[in-house]
C-alpha cells in the first residue's frame, strides 16, 4: 500500500511560570507531575472543541526520570489530568531537548496516520531533582578517554567553547546576558509574556498556600557592570558567570499537536505547520555548538537556508552557545529576529520542558507577523548534540499570493 505523510501542526501550547530551583523557590514543595498536569488539563480547558477521547498520545519529556519525575510520566500524567484511561502516555530523555523531541517524535507519528491528536511537553523540578541525580556514568566513559571529563559539567563545555572561540569574548556574553533581561522585561511590560502562563498552586510549610503567576528567575535591574563583578564558577579566571547562563529553574511546558485537516475538522486553532526538524551529535567537550549542525541538517532535509528564516527561538543555555551559532550564521549579536521577547538567560530553563516554551513562543509571534514565512526553534543538549525544529507561519501573507 502506498503512504501519503499529513501536515502536522501546533495548536496552543501553555507553560507554568518557571521558579528558581532550590529551598526558597516557589516551587520548593511542589511536586513535578503537578507541574504538568496542570499544564496538560488547561491545554484542554483553552480548546474546548476537542473531546478529550480525541487525545491519542501524551509523550511528557524529564530529564532525571526519578521520583516525581519517574514512572512513565506521560501516562501518569495522562491518568492525573483526567484524560481517558484509553488516552497512552509515555516518558522522553534527551536532556535538553527532551520536550522538543516528544514534539518531534508525536509529529512524526501524526505525520504518518499512527495518531489525529497528541499532547507533547516536558518538566523539570531541578530543586527536587538536581541534573544527574542517582545516575551511575559508566566508567570507560572516562577510562577508556571516549570523552574529555568536563563534558559531564555543562558549565566547563561552555567555558570550552570560549576557548574554540576567542573573539566570542566574555564582554560579548555579558552584552547578550542584558539584551536578554531587557527584552524579557520590555515583552512582560507590552503582555508578550503572560497570555502562555498558567496559575499553580504552590505549597509552603513556613509561609502556606500561594499561586505562582509570574515567572521568577528574571532579573530586571542587570545592569553591564554588575555583570562584569559575577564569579566564575566553573574555572578562574573564565567566562562563563550565574548572569551569562540560564540558571537552576523548576517549571513544565505541554503543547497540542494535530494534523492539519484534524483540526479544521475539530475548529482548532493552527498556530504553526511543522516543517522539518534534525538533531545531531557533535563533541561533548563543546555541546553548545549543537544547534549549529543540527540547523544546517534541518536546512537542506527542507530546502530551505538561514536567509529563509525569519524569525529565530534560541534556547540560551550560555550566552556563548547562542553567539557561536549567530557568529556561524553571519547573524549580528543583537539581530531583532532573534529571541526578540528575552530567553533562558532571563526567564529559566528547566531543561526537559524549554524546547516547547520556544516553540510556544514562536506561534505567538506568527500571529503578529504575517510577514514571516519560517521561524526556528533550536537548543544545544547535553553530551553534546543539537536539535533544531522549522515551522511554517500560517498567517504568512504570502500565501494568499
Amino acid at each position: 500500500m502506498s503512504r501519503s505523510l499529513r501536515e502536522v501542526v501546533f495548536v496552543d501550547g501553555v507553560r507554568t511560570p518557571f521558579g528558581k530551583a532550590g529551598p526558597k523557590g516557589i516551587y520548593a514543595e511542589t511536586r513535578a507531575d503537578d507541574l504538568v498536569v496542570r499544564c496538560i488539563r488547561e491545554l484542554m480547558r483553552r480548546n474546548p472543541t476537542l473531546p478529550a477521547d480525541r487525545v491519542d498520545e501524551v509523550a511528557i519529556a524529564a530529564t532525571t526520570q526519578i521520583g516525581d519525575q519517574g514512572l512513565t510520566l506521560g501516562r501518569t500524567a495522562a491518568l492525573l489530568a483526567g484524560l481517558p484511561k484509553s488516552v497512552p502516555g509515555y516518558s522522553v530523555d534527551r536532556m535538553c531537548a527532551g520536550a522538543m523531541t516528544a514534539v518531534t517524535t508525536t509529529a512524526s507519528g501524526i505525520a504518518f496516520g499512527a495518531y489525529d491528536v497528541a499532547i507533547a511537553g516536558g518538566v523539570e523540578h531541578m530543586g527536587n531533582h538536581p541534573m544527574g541525580e542517582g545516575v551511575d556514568p559508566n566508567p570507560r566513559i572516562i577510562s577508556e578517554k571516549l570523552v574529555d571529563p568536563s563534558a559531564l559539567v555543562m558549565g566547563s563545555t561552555a567555558e570550552n567553547l570560549h576557548d574554540r572561540f576567542p573573539h566570542l569574548t566574555k564582554e560579548r556574553a555579558d552584552a547578550f546576558a542584558l539584551a536578554s533581561q531587557q527584552k524579557y522585561a520590555k515583552a512582560l511590560a507590552n503582555g508578550k509574556i503572560g497570555p502562555e502562563l498558567v496559575t499553580m498552586a504552590t505549597r509552603s510549610a513556613e509561609n502556606g498556600w500561594g499561586v505562582a503567576t509570574v515567572d521568577e528567575p528574571p532579573r530586571p535591574q542587570t545592569t553591564l557592570e554588575g555583570l562584569g563583578t559575577l564569579k566564575t564558577p566553573f574555572r578562574p579566571h573564565g567566562n562563563v558567570t550565574a548572569g551569562n547562563a540560564a540558571g537552576l529553574n523548576d517549571g513544565a511546558t505541554s503543547c497540542l499537536l494535530a494534523a492539519e485537516d484534524v483540526a479544521l475538522e475539530l475548529g482548532l486553532d493552527i498556530g504553526m505547520r511543522l516543517v522539518g526538524y534534525g538533531f545531531v551529535g557533535v563533541e561533548p567537550e563543546v555541546m553548545g555548538i549543537g544547534p549549529v549542525p543540527s540547523t544546517e541538517r534541518a536546512l537542506a532535509r527542507t530546502g530551505l537556508t538561514i536567509e529563509d528564516i525569519g524569525l529565530f527561538e534560541l534556547n540560551e543555555a550560555f550566552a556563548i552557545q547562542v553567539l557561536a551559532f549567530l557568529d556561524h550564521f553571519g547573524i549580528a549579536d543583537d539581530d531583532e529576529r532573534v529571541n526578540m521577547w528575552g530567553g533562558a538567560i532571563a526567564v529559566g530553563h528547566p531543561l526537559a520542558s524549554s524546547g516547547v516554551r520556544l516553540m510556544t513562543q514562536l506561534s505567538r509571534q506568527f500571529a503578529e507577523r504575517p510577514d514571516v514565512r519560517y521561524g526556528l526553534t533550536a537548543m544545544c543538549v547535553g553530551l553534546g548534540m543539537g536539535a533544531t525544529v522549522i515551522w511554517e507561519n500560517p498567517n504568512w501573507e504570502g500565501a494568499a499570493k
